[in-house]
């Protein structure tokens, strides 16, 4: 059976070797230094690891009006994760300094083109140090040829603007914002030109799945903590967003690893929101 959550280090070691060994994708970022995560890919990384780019890799361009990390497109996702040399069967294991913050995504995006051999590394790249496990400063090897890999039927779900602006009166699904609690409230944002949170919205800090060690809590954990915050909405009722549709993709993993999956990603999320001519504005703490 893949692994279509999460992988630990010591699972994911052995694989490394394979005549089908998983491709790995080193996704640090740091929202403050864009550059920060290749930089640190070239000093050291998972052997055979590739690095992708939040920003370029795995975001869209930017209208002004379509959040600050818009989706890439569909097909142009798919040819970069062949060129990388996944086919229809590989598995793809995403990692990043960050709590799984930025793996999130790619984890989301590749279920998106329908691929569901994708986990996330729980612990990510400490937990791989921690083991005592091999680092690589080398290029990644690129196959020749891409793979072949066949864009599948979604195994996710996305929401628009207008949906979640409809939400606000038909109530029919609960919206989770994964930004910090301060964000939430429309204090300290630093950002975004406009504090705050949609209307009716519920708080979850993506932070709140990890344990105090970094790695995700158990499936009971989340499903009781989800259940609690959810109030009767089940997952087929939930959008989750944060500020650009990335750490609500945390949320979403979280989800799934606790068996609630089907929620729904607003991709452009507060930073989409905001920028929308006479879109209501919320402050202070939820509803």
């Amino acid at each position: 059976m893949p692994f279509d959550t999460l992988i630990p280090a010591p699972r994911l070691a052995p694989l490394l070797s394979r005549n089908d060994a998983p491709v790995v994708v080193d996704c640090r970022f740091d929202l403050m230094d864009p550059q920060a995560g290749l930089r640190a890919y070239r000093q050291g990384h998972l052997p055979g690891a590739h690095y992708l780019h939040l920003e370029t890799d795995l975001s869209g361009p930017l209208t002004g009006r379509n959040g600050r990390h818009p989706l890439p497109g569909r097909d142009a996702f798919a040819a970069r994760m062949a060129g990388l040399g996944v086919a229809d069967d590989t598995q793809v294991v995403a990692y990043d300094d960050s709590g799984g913050m930025y793996a999130a995504r790619l984890w989301w995006l590749m279920r998106w083109i329908g691929h569901r051999a994708v986990a996330v590394l729980d612990g990510g790249l400490q937990a791989w140090r921690a083991a005592g496990l091999p680092m690589d400063d080398l290029p990644a090897a690129v196959p020749a040829t891409p793979a072949r890999l066949t864009q599948r039927d979604s195994l996710v779900r996305t929401v628009s603007y207008q949906d979640v602006r409809d939400n606000l009166v038909s109530r029919a699904h609960i919206v989770v914002d994964a930004r910090a609690p301060d964000r939430f409230r429309g204090e300290n944002e630093t950002m975004d030109p406009v504090g705050g949170h949609i209307p009716g919205a519920r708080n979850r800090l993506f932070r709140d799945n990890l344990n105090a060690l970094g790695y995700f809590r158990s499936p009971d954990e989340l499903r009781g903590a989800f259940s609690a915050l959810l109030d009767g909405y089940g997952p087929q009722g939930t959008i989750n967003q944060c500020g650009s549709g990335v750490t609500a993709c945390h949320n979403l993993l979280a989800m799934e690893i606790a068996g609630l999956g089907g929620a729904a990603l607003y991709p452009g999320s507060w930073s989409e929101w905001c920028a929308q001519p006479g879109a209501p504005v919320a402050t202070g703490a939820a509803d």
